[in-house]
């Protein structure tokens, strides 16, 4: 164990390395939000346009002149070329089953391009997981700004990208290995099978646990285990004296063994009531592969103002530090954020809405410090699960190893001498969003970027060079069209965690440019006489409230309708089976009016 450093070299140590944090842009603080499992058509295929369809969900409406993405639009959603077609998941649908993410699987999904073997290849549906009957389909579905509500609004108010991708395919530990070297090569197998972990290459395909020598809270054997070599980005930032760390829920250890190893066995339920497991997850963990920035035992910092730097934690810490940092007034240069099992959006044993908490409060606390000013949040994820997402990756990166399937068995666009075998990328879409006072406002990056850039924003702001030896941080696309800094500042933005919705601040005010009416449910059925329609998720363009009017148009079947100038009537069904439509018309303040129909198929007696 590490002596703590005396109180005089603490000091010294951190004067030091305040003065060496000159940057390239006003950004002093970057913190990288790493999170699980998610792709871009997942969270945001229909971006800015949310259903609105039940008084339960919290309602999101864009503001005007909102660019639109590239997402599911048209035939990707009535005509959609998998087995099944894109639906919409409620809020009241959070917790799915864990998709197949596997790198083989992945490419098998692409089909050369096609993007139509998603259900076959990476669908997973079972009944201790499945949602209203979906079974394997559900890989095509998706939530809208009625459940990622913040995340929606975070898009309105700060800049979001929709050509990101994963630098290679693949689950959990080549997204976080690339996000921190851009290279998932040098992967060293200490124990276990090679197959579906590292490729003949020695490149990380799957999700071996780090080595009990770098980790005493890696997963109990027997499993596949390794170390990596080479550099990452802590190596870059040390070399110049600037302070950085990663932060992880569950890092903490909950008890210690007779002979000091840690136990990391802190553990939370999800929203479900079902647990999600222990916090902490070790192949998230990327710097603690590295035996140059592993803390395997760990240890706490010195104190709170020892975060950053080096002492025996090494960097890397619980999430907790974190915040007992920023409430000391230090916050290192560069941050990495990773949530507890429960918060961090993986399929399965997290969901949106665990997730949506931590994201919430941890950038509202953000936001409401002191460092906000000079501050750059990245949203990211480190894979996809093997959710449908439309969008083809450009191969960058070509492979011809046993575990490639892009284009056939072992093809990935490569030979025999291609230099990036094992590492078939790019892979798939992913969110990517920057919340910054210097982020550009309500805007929408098309440029390709992928989990390097972030990689490259921090070598090029801190002047640290490239890692070399073949990463991808050498060709990956910049994150600076996400930016402006030489004009307004985004304001900061405090959202409700559990909701989503906006409390205070933002740079946009959201709401339709026109009064709608929105009258539901849609294209149901009911065996019961007596039925309740739905018109309050109907907007106004002041946000003043609306007038209601409830009619049958003429022709149709009657019903008699009780509180028909109420947003939520009751009608009862009248000369027998059949279906019944029912037209709503809203008036505003200014005497503006808006209309809406639903159909409603009585099937009773």
């Amino acid at each position: 164990m590490k002596p703590k450093l005396p109180i005089l070299l603490l000091a010294a140590t951190l004067s030091v390395t305040l003065q060496a944090q000159s940057t390239q842009t006003p950004i002093k603080h970057v913190i990288v939000i790493y999170q699980e499992n998610v792709s871009f058509d997942h969270y945001f295929g229909t971006y800015p346009n949310a259903a609105n369809s039940s008084p339960s969900e919290p309602v999101f409406t864009a503001a005007p002149n909102t660019p639109t993405v590239n997402g599911l639009t048209g035939p990707l959603l009535t005509n959609n070329p998998n087995a099944a077609q894109p639906a919409r998941l409620t809020r009241a649908q959070p917790v799915t089953c864990d998709q197949d993410h596997n790198y083989a699987d992945e490419q098998k999904a692409y089909n050369n391009g096609l993007m139509n073997k998603f259900v076959e290849s990476v669908g997973v549906g079972s009944t201790s997981c499945d949602v209203a009957g979906y079974g394997k389909n559900i890989v095509m579905n998706y939530y809208d700004g009625n459940t990622v509500t913040a995340l929606w609004n975070y898009a309105q108010n700060f800049a979001m990208s929709d050509n990101s991708f994963s630098t290679t395919f693949g689950p959990s530990t080549p997204g976080v290995v690339n996000l921190i070297s851009g290279n998932t090569a040098g992967a060293i197998l200490t124990a276990g099978s090679a197959s579906g972990n590292v490729s003949s290459a020695g490149t990380v395909v799957g999700d071996p646990r780090p080595d009990p020598s770098v980790d005493d809270c890696t997963l109990a054997p027997p499993r596949a285990y390794i170390t990596m070599t080479g550099k990452n980005v802590g190596d870059l930032l040390n070399a110049k004296g600037i302070t950085w760390g990663w932060f992880q829920g569950g890092f903490k250890p909950s008890s210690r063994k007779t002979d000091g190893t840690a136990v990391c066995a802190t553990a939370h339920n999800n929203v479900s009531g079902a647990s999600a497991g222990t916090d902490y997850i070790p192949h998230h963990a990327g710097f603690m592969y590295y035996a140059s920035t592993t803390n395997p035992h760990h240890f706490p910092p010195a104190s709170p103002l020892a975060v950053g730097t080096t002492d025996q934690a090494n960097h890397n810490y619980d999430l907790s530090d974190f915040f007992a940092a920023l409430n000391a007034g230090n916050l290192p240069a560069v941050t990495y954020l990773k949530a507890g099992a429960y918060q961090d959006g993986h399929a399965a044993y997290s969901d949106p809405l665990d997730e949506q908490t931590f994201l919430v409060n941890t950038i509202n606390t953000i936001m409401q410090s002191p460092f906000w000013s000079s501050t750059a949040i990245v949203i990211a994820y480190d894979d996809s699960d093997g959710w449908y997402d439309h969008a083809v990756a450009p191969i960058v990166q070509t492979s011809s190893v046993s575990d490639d399937n892009l284009a056939g068995a072992g093809q990935c666009g490569g030979t025999a001498s291609s230099t990036t075998q094992g590492r078939c990328g790019y892979g798939p879409r992913q969110p990517l969003l920057v919340i910054s006072p210097f982020s550009k406002v309500n805007y929408v990056d098309h440029s390709i970027t992928d989990q390097a850039s972030i990689l490259r924003f921090i070598e090029d702001n801190w002047s640290l060079g490239r890692i070399g030896n073949g990463s991808a941080d050498a060709y990956a696309g910049t994150l600076n069209n996400m930016f402006s800094f030489n004009g307004a500042l985004a304001k900061p933005l405090i959202l409700d965690p559990s909701k989503g919705t906006v409390v205070s601040g933002g740079s946009v005010t959201s709401g339709p440019s026109l009064t709608a009416a929105v009258a539901s449910p849609k294209n149901t059925s009911t065996i019961t006489r007596q039925f309740q329609l739905n018109g309050s998720a109907s907007t106004s363009f002041d946000g003043k409230p609306l007038s209601y009017r409830w009619d049958i148009p003429q022709g149709g079947l009657q019903a008699g309708i009780s509180g028909a100038l109420t947003a939520t009537p009751t009608v009862q069904f009248g000369v027998g089976r059949g279906d019944y439509n029912f037209l709503l018309t809203v008036t505003d303040s200014a005497g503006g009016t808006s209309t809406d129909s639903i159909t409603v198929t009585f099937a009773g007696n």
